[in-house]
């Protein structure tokens, strides 16, 4: 990963917060760019598609989460990472960044070095996914009336088209890579988030409810005090 090729937006309304954390981010060699709202966050990721974004939650105009939603449904913006970076660090406030399509939830306040960590960390899952997509055949999952185009980041469920944010679309489309095998919390954790990355424990639980409510409570499969499974024939 080249650190001079790896762009990073970084939003947030408060200019002390812009100039702390962008000096920190450019030290280690990052293209950054700044936005001071959620409006000036979106212009701005349209027109310079960055590797990833953090994102504060409580904005003017549009706040975190009514950005995140709008990349995330942005057409050519699905694969960037986002992050919130933001002082909110109550429960219901992370599991509503998650439910909006975000990567990460970090609070603040949080040491240079261990913001430049987790950036990191996030970089490294992005781009070793993409080595790998290069070097496997991408190929699409048909299981029923469902299909997962693994090409088109879609899924079309009895004939009616979903765009997924990253996360949902990677989730279902590693429980539906092999149907009726139990995935363990352990392993879907590795296998989408990394060991790199710390998540709370509610952040895959919140990710496959999204996936029920969109695809049917019948195909995904709670095993309790295991994990989960889909289910060819539910």
């Amino acid at each position: 990963m080249q650190n001079d090729k790896v762009k990073i937006l970084l939003v947030d309304d408060e200019p002390d917060i812009l100039e702390f954390v962008g000096y920190n981010l450019r030290k280690e060699g990052f293209l950054v760019y700044t936005a001071k709202n959620g409006q000036m966050a979106l212009d701005l990721a349209i027109k310079e598609v960055p590797d990833l974004i953090l994102l504060d939650v409580m904005m003017p105009e549009l706040d975190g989460m009514e950005t995140c939603e709008m990349i995330r449904s942005t057409p050519g913006l699905d694969n960037i990472i986002i992050a919130f970076l933001t002082a909110r660090g109550e429960d219901y406030s992370q599991i509503a960044g998650f439910e909006a399509g975000a990567d990460d939830y970090i609070t603040k306040p949080i040491k240079p070095k261990v913001l430049i960590s987790r950036v990191k960390a996030l970089l490294r899952r992005k781009f070793q996914k993409s080595s790998d997509s290069h070097d496997s055949e991408v190929k699409s999952i048909i299981v029923g009336d469902l299909e997962i185009d693994r090409s088109r980041y879609i899924v079309i469920a009895k004939g009616k088209e979903l765009s997924l944010p990253r996360k949902e679309f990677e989730l279902l489309y590693l429980l539906a890579s092999k149907p009726d095998r139990v995935f363990t919390r352990e392993e879907i954790y590795q296998a989408i988030w990394g060991n790199d990355i710390i998540v709370g424990d509610r952040t895959m639980d919140v990710h496959i409810r999204k996936l029920r409510e969109k695809i049917g409570e019948s195909l995904i499969k709670t095993i309790k005090g295991v994990g989960y499974k889909f289910v060819s024939t539910p």
